[in-house]
């Protein structure tokens, strides 16, 4: 799904180089569920982005789901983004003024789906999240994990391949945090592969496998998929349960 080979992404003024990647390799299989970690500054932000066709690199080889995404032109960028990737972020980017529906329906708007198209992945999304009772509702009438919720059904309604996730949980107190990984759990079982970039060790120990990146570079690569740890059996039933508060 994702196959970088000695990428690597330096910012340049006219005084100074900043080294962001250094000859990164990392490949995500189909289905995977990785957790992404490393100090601040260590170029996980950096690495996502590119991985999410947001910003150029320098140097090196990315394929997107066997796409070559070197000398593409921004379209072409744009609609490979489109069609594959999904993003959640720690801010949840909701739009205070539309309620959940007008939320979730924005990107498919851009991607000029026909209004019964575009419903029917709205309403699909958000019952995926549990939220299909209040989609009339507006985001400072919901909890922060349930914002979190509509951030993750906004991507879900675009059917990516790929979700990227930057400190998902990073707004959230630790019980709504563990409630959205268990729903990203429950999305990965469905065949979404997940990158998701992550301070919280606790969560991280729950996908399939953690990259750590300092400086630049991949130091600590579990090569090999793993179960990820059991949840409760409330929670496993009903994933959308657990972070309704």
């Amino acid at each position: 799904m994702l196959r970088m080979n000695q990428l690597s992404k330096v910012f340049r003024t006219h005084m100074i180089e900043t080294h962001a990647l250094r000859e990164l390799s990392m490949h995500v299989r189909e289905g995977e569920f990785v957790a992404v970690t490393g100090p601040s500054g260590s170029g996980k932000t950096t690495f996502l982005n590119i991985a999410g066709l947001l910003e150029t690199f320098t140097a090196g080889e990315y394929h997107l789901d066997g796409v070559d995404v070197r000398g593409l032109n921004d379209d072409a960028r744009s609609r490979l983004r489109n069609e594959k990737i999904g993003f959640i972020f720690q801010g949840f980017n909701l739009i205070p003024d539309l309620n959940l529906f007008d939320n979730v329906d924005v990107p498919l708007r851009y991607r000029g789906f026909k209004a019964p198209e575009r419903r029917r992945r709205i309403e699909e999304a958000l019952a995926k999240v549990g939220l299909a009772s209040r989609m009339k509702h507006y985001p400072s009438e919901l909890s922060g994990g349930q914002q979190q919720r509509v951030a993750i059904a906004r991507a879900l309604a675009g059917e990516p391949r790929l979700l990227l996730a930057d400190e998902p949980t990073g707004n959230l107190d630790s019980l709504m945090a563990r409630g959205v990984m268990e729903l990203l759990e429950s999305i990965n079982e469905q065949g979404t592969t997940i990158v998701m970039v992550t301070h919280d060790h606790e969560l991280a120990a729950r996908a399939q496998r953690n990259v750590h990146i300092i400086d630049g570079q991949v130091s600590d690569l579990d090569d090999g998929p793993r179960l990820a740890a059991p949840r409760p059996a409330a929670a496993a039933a009903n994933p959308a349960a657990a972070v309704n508060a």
